[in-house]
């Protein structure tokens, strides 16, 4: 059985962020390391770049605990995002990220968004003159995104996978960032394929549904405005209600083995192979613990086989 990750936003950025603690965060990430959770993963923006930061000061004198992965390519502005992929910002951002998390080296330089700008190839060179200087060891790239693939005829991860195509002319990709859980399967279908051909890792982001499949929300709790499941199409109180039997299928397959809901969603996406490793976001510690034994659970055929029948969820699109 594979390991569980760390996703580190949430601890400064976006979700509640009343709730964001600088001192939990970092009894956070000591015990995720403490509960045999090596990959830490973060990004300049997420904050921006207070996320770095707060990792940096988690791994004084842990360094070598973790897998370090960090994100370039995205510009947070009052208002909006923009995509940055020119070589001479992609190298500063590079030696700002090194300062911030105090290291000397990137375990997982990841693009986080493709400039339209600039052609991938470009950007992608820049990344790779990193790893011969030796700040960054290996390159990953995030999934484009769903409205990417709003065409008709297209599939979700079309974008994703040309832009795959095209960086792996110029250096070796070792790992795909992409939304993969059990109510969000679709990289299953073409993009893991992919990554599993080639020996490429997938980082299964969002592996717990934004928290939904944790099952400790409840429809019509609302959210703070500036945490994005506020307008997200599944977090509406009525979409929240109609995936209610999602939550209650996993809630079954978790009493059989004494686990939780959480539990059982991340031991589904870490069955999904050996090179995907699923990261949860959490800002407090038990989370952390109870999502890292997650890679303990085996989960049965019976068990696959009832995740599998469970019904689509929905979304205030549908």
């Amino acid at each position: 059985m594979g390991a569980v990750g760390l996703g580190c936003m949430p601890m400064s950025w976006a979700y509640s962020t009343s709730q964001q603690r600088g001192d939990r965060s970092l009894r956070t990430v000591h015990a995720a390391l403490d509960a045999g959770v090596h990959l830490l993963d973060t990004a300049d923006m997420y904050g921006p770049f207070t996320n770095e930061l707060l990792v940096g000061r988690a791994l004084k004198g842990r360094r070598s605990d973790a897998f370090l992965s960090t994100k370039c390519g995205l510009l947070v502005g009052d208002q909006h995002i923009v995509a940055n992929g020119r070589p001479g910002y992609v190298r500063r951002a590079c030696d700002a990220s090194l300062r911030r998390l105090q290291t000397d080296v990137i375990d997982l330089y990841q693009l986080h968004r493709a400039d339209p700008e600039v052609p991938v190839e470009e950007t992608w060179g820049a990344m790779a003159d990193l790893v011969t200087a030796g700040k960054v060891r290996s390159l990953g790239l995030c999934a484009v995104g769903a409205r990417a693939a709003r065409r008709p005829g297209s599939r979700m991860h079309d974008g994703t996978i040309r832009q795959l195509e095209r960086v792996q002319q110029v250096f070796p990709v070792s790992a795909v960032e992409a939304e993969l859980s059990v109510w969000s399967p679709e990289a299953l279908d073409q993009l893991l394929p992919w990554c599993t051909a080639r020996g490429v890792g997938l980082l299964a982001a969002m592996p717990l549904g934004n928290g939904y499949l944790t099952g400790t929300l409840k429809p019509g709790q609302g959210f703070e405005p500036d945490d994005p499941r506020a307008r997200h199409p599944r977090f509406t109180a009525e979409m929240m209600a109609a995936n209610q039997p999602v939550v209650a299928g996993l809630r079954r397959i978790a009493e059989r083995h004494g686990a939780t809901p959480a539990q059982v969603a991340l031991a589904w996406v870490l069955r999904q192979g050996r090179h995907v490793v699923p990261v949860p976001g959490a800002k407090q510690e038990r989370w952390a613990v109870e999502n890292a034994g997650a890679a303990d659970l085996v989960l049965t055929d019976r068990d696959v086989a009832e995740i599998a029948g469970l019904p689509r969820a929905r979304g205030s699109w549908d």
